[in-house]
């Protein structure tokens, strides 16, 4: 199938005008976006782009902004495969955890190996947030804990928390796609005690959870903080990133409204994730 890249070029160019700006794009037909230093590269089949669309979406824009666009037909190939096999390499966080592909041929010996066909979908382990929430279930006493994986993605940090011991465990994302993936990739790896779910937090119901992780964005963070406590049980723990350093004191701020205390942050890059328990 013969695919259109769209480039949009956005000022200003900040994460949370790309996550809207990629969402906005999804409904109207995009299937996989790639963040640039401009903005954003938004890709569709030849026969689903409507300019008259992509021109409605940018005037009724939630947010102000500047977002121009420029659009080419690219050559007719397997451009999944193609992603996959050049940008998709192993990723290996301290001889302990290696992420790969069908396609890749991993030597040495980990203590936990994750098999993923990411599809596009976030949640390969490349990104600094996925890391630095894979470092923090590495250290965590995760056997017999239930935990709720919101924004999963790949169902990347589930699979892991299910190989640690935590059970039983839930899995949600808004996105079709990533969770057609989550599917998927739980089959992979032999994974059959996660309940994945499509949809948002207001799938969040009378079950109740030892830890919850949410790497999603700083926007969707703060307007569902109220919610993650709800289901969080007593000593339980939250573990959130998807957001810059900066961004802290209004993400600890909304937890500790909720009544959670702040135990520390991890960074990389700028990027961080922050733990909270709820005692």
């Amino acid at each position: 199938m013969k695919y259109i890249q769209v480039d949009f070029s956005c000022d200003p160019n900040t994460e949370v005008l790309t996550d809207i700006l990629s969402a906005q794009l999804g409904e109207i037909g995009f299937e996989s976006f790639v963040a640039t230093e401009r903005g954003l590269e938004a890709y569709i089949p030849l026969p689903e782009i409507s300019l008259e669309k992509i021109d409605q979406l940018l005037s009724d824009f939630p947010l102000e902004a500047g977002i121009t666009y420029s659009c080419h037909e690219m050559e007719d190939k397997n451009w999944n495969e193609e992603w996959e096999k050049n940008y998709f390499q192993p990723v290996v966080i301290d001889d302990t955890l290696c992420i790969h592909s069908s396609f890749h041929k991993i030597d040495g010996e980990f203590r936990y190996r994750i098999l993923i066909d990411p599809k596009m979908s976030f949640g390969t382990g490349h990104h600094q947030t996925t890391e630095l929430m894979m470092r923090e279930l590495l250290k965590m006493e995760l056997q017999g804990k239930s935990l709720l994986d919101m924004g999963c993605g790949t169902a990347l940090l589930a699979i892991l928390a299910s190989m640690r011991g935590a059970s039983p465990l839930t899995a949600i994302d808004i996105d079709e796609w990533a969770y057609h993936n989550a599917l998927e990739n739980t089959r992979l790896n032999g994974i059959d005690n996660i309940r994945l779910l499509e949809g948002g937090a207001e799938l969040l119901g009378e079950e109740t959870y030892d830890v919850i992780l949410a790497n999603i964005n700083r926007n969707i963070l703060l307007q569902d903080i109220p919610a993650y406590t709800q289901v969080l049980n007593k000593n339980g723990i939250l573990v959130m990133s998807g957001f810059y350093r900066e961004d802290i004191p209004s993400i600890r701020a909304a937890a500790e409204a909720q009544g959670l205390t702040y135990r520390h942050f991890a960074e990389i890059d700028r990027w961080v994730a922050v733990t909270f328990c709820y005692q």
